[in-house]
């Protein structure tokens, strides 16, 4: 069944809705679609609307809403990814790939080794674009929601944040607890919100791994990808995929 995904519509069996723009095109043009057919149309907020075709005019189409169901390709465990901020063109790769993979929020974070350091000018920029991809990147792959990329922290900014976390994965490149035995406590605990820290190039200063590992009010795990150094890139999507895996949403 065809899908579309239409930000912030939240509709009941029962209700219209009129699509306009390219997706009407794309529906009456592309797909030839008629009356009486029936697609899907997401609106972000994690359910899924099964439509039936009721009118296709002039630049609109009119649809009925005949079933609303929670999405099913949705995690069942919340991932924040605070991610060291990377130089050149990494933190869209990273983002991408990590909301096809189900990461909830992404938080770009300046740290001591980062070799890229906006201004807040620039730094609001970029977190437009950023946010336009995760977007596109969610209707990609079928997510039901629109994961956010936050503005641009501080490492003590977030240090603040994490608390709000059940648990945090701090993955340090010198070394922790196999990511395998973390996770076997977190299935065991039902923990379904936890962020996860991933370095940029050059890893984490000393005195920044100390502050994660001693963060006060926060439930910090400190945890390794094996004995391999990942690129900055590689890291989160190697977690996420593991943490997925580990807890069921691969199957």
């Amino acid at each position: 069944m065809p899908r579309f995904f239409i930000e912030n519509i939240d509709r009941q069996p029962g209700d219209s809705i009129t699509v306009t723009g390219q997706d009407a095109v794309h529906i009456s043009k592309s797909l030839r679609m008629k009356p009486g057919e029936c697609l899907t149309v997401c609106g972000g907020l994690g359910y899924d609307l099964f439509c039936e075709i009721t009118g296709v005019y002039d630049g609109t189409v009119e649809l009925l809403v005949k079933e609303k169901v929670v999405t099913e390709s949705e995690p069942s465990i919340k991932i924040t990814l605070y991610q060291g901020l990377p130089k050149g063109d990494k933190m869209e790769f990273i983002i991408e790939k990590t909301i096809e993979l189900g990461v909830c929020e992404i938080v770009p974070v300046l740290m001591h080794r980062s070799v890229s350091r906006p201004d807040a000018k620039s730094a609001a920029k970029k977190r437009e674009r950023y946010q336009k991809q995760a977007v596109s990147a969610a209707k990609q792959c079928g997510r039901g929601i629109i994961p956010t990329v936050g503005a641009m922290t501080t490492f003590p900014e977030m240090l603040d944040d994490i608390r709000k976390h059940q648990a945090v994965i701090f993955f340090y490149e010198c070394g922790g607890e196999p990511l395998s035995s973390v996770t076997e406590k977190f299935k065991s605990e039902k923990l379904n919100d936890i962020a996860i820290v991933i370095g940029p190039e050059g890893g984490f200063d000393p005195s920044e791994a100390d502050a994660l590992m001693n963060a006060s009010g926060a439930n910090v795990y400190t945890a390794t990808l094996g004995k391999r150094i990942l690129r900055t890139e590689t890291a989160p999507i190697a977690a996420i995929a593991a943490i997925m895996f580990a807890t069921g949403n691969m199957d």
